[in-house]
């Protein structure tokens, strides 16, 4: 779950420019188009680039008053990533696109983000408003289900008359959830926690679904459910804050094999004991740096960082508890049948192994 981002400048009189950065998943309609996307052609991007961009520019709309700013394009850039990693919905890929807009003559309105009903771009957005000139610089989010930012005072503090010296443009939009209070920090990543679970996370749910299929009762799937959780929490706590961390390149393909390694067990070592729960726990461990590195580039508050982190991890705990209550409700009434081991428990667990073994290549090669 990655926030898409905004920063909107008043940099010179009569006008703003504008950057988006924002993942083209969505408005381009799938991984592969996107990946495919950014590695065309220039002369190709460059066509592309033109008709994706009455989608981009109809999902982040800005208004001065009931007044919508029309967004000249001036440069773009696509994001630069490896295949496998336009294809893992946790990977951060943003491109980015630079506008300028005409602020309308006679209009002091403040000015607002809008994303309509519908918008083909990933929520949380981040929006910031800066004007260098005044050492002002803004950070507001808009949350899913939200379709409006708050509005912002530019008049009298931007550059006015014809006169007046462009300001350099800082290039990034800094990020700040302290202008959030606590209990919506919460609120925010609680959300970015359960959805980096569902739907983002189809390791960590295939993982969840090998600790549900060793045997379908509460105390099998409580044991390991709070084992996994205290490794994982304890793993996110101390990468996130900068104790322990591991590349990437290592956590992901031993996430991968984690999931089959649980799965094949299922199938020939179908027992409860200590030694399985040490194995989750140590899995679990492993699956806590990998949430700590997709949280990389999502920015944290300073002021109630253990809340956000708090929030984030029973999110994630929420998201676990979902799967494994839809997997109930799926085929939990057939768990003391005879035949739910062979008929169920076994293909699903050989499933979830082969997709674990074929993520540990693919990841391995990447």
């Amino acid at each position: 779950m990655m926030p898409s981002r905004v920063l909107v400048s008043f940099a010179r009189p009569g006008s703003v420019d504008v950057r988006f950065d924002v993942d083209l998943t969505l408005l381009l309609g799938s991984p592969e188009r996107y990946y495919e996307f950014a590695t065309e052609s220039a002369a190709r991007q460059q066509a592309d680039a033109q008709r994706i961009l009455p989608g981009l520019t109809n999902a982040l709309q800005l208004y001065v008053g009931s007044q919508r700013l029309q967004l000249d394009l001036k440069s773009f850039a696509v994001a630069r990533a490896l295949q496998s990693d336009f294809l893992d919905s946790s990977t951060s890929k943003p491109s980015t696109f630079n506008f300028v807009a005409a602020l309308p003559v006679g209009n002091s309105a403040p000015l607002k983000l809008v994303a309509p009903i519908g918008a083909e771009v990933d929520f949380p957005i981040a929006y910031t408003f800066q004007i260098p000139a005044a050492h002002v610089s803004v950070t507001r989010w808009i949350e899913g289900g939200v379709h409006e930012g708050d509005p912002f005072l530019w008049k009298g503090r931007a550059p006015e008359g014809p006169g007046a010296a462009p300001i350099v443009v800082s290039s990034t939009a800094q990020l700040d959830p302290d202008a959030l209070p606590w209990y919506r920090q919460l609120a925010l990543y609680l959300e970015l926690g359960f959805h980096h679970i569902v739907p983002e996370g189809a390791d960590h749910i295939l993982f969840v679904l090998g600790l549900f299929f060793l045997g379908v009762t509460w105390r099998k799937l409580l044991s390991q459910t709070t084992v996994f959780t205290i490794a994982h929490a304890t793993t996110l706590f101390l990468s996130t804050y900068g104790v322990f961390r591991l590349p990437s390149r290592y956590v992901e393909p031993a996430i991968a094999l984690s999931i089959a390694y649980i799965a094949i067990e299922n199938i020939f070592k179908p027992r409860l004991g200590p030694a399985r729960l040490a194995v989750v726990f140590v899995f679990g461990l492993l699956h806590g740096l990998g949430f700590a590195s997709s949280l990389s580039d999502v920015p944290f508050p300073k002021r109630e960082f253990v809340v956000a982190l708090l929030g984030f991890n029973f999110g994630v705990d929420f998201g676990q508890l979902f799967v494994i209550g839809v997997a109930f409700l799926v085929v939990g009434r057939f768990r003391n049948r005879p035949w739910f081991r062979p008929r169920i428990a076994v293909p699903c667990s050989l499933v979830i192994a082969l997709v674990g073994l074929f993520w540990a290549v693919q990841r391995i090669n990447g």
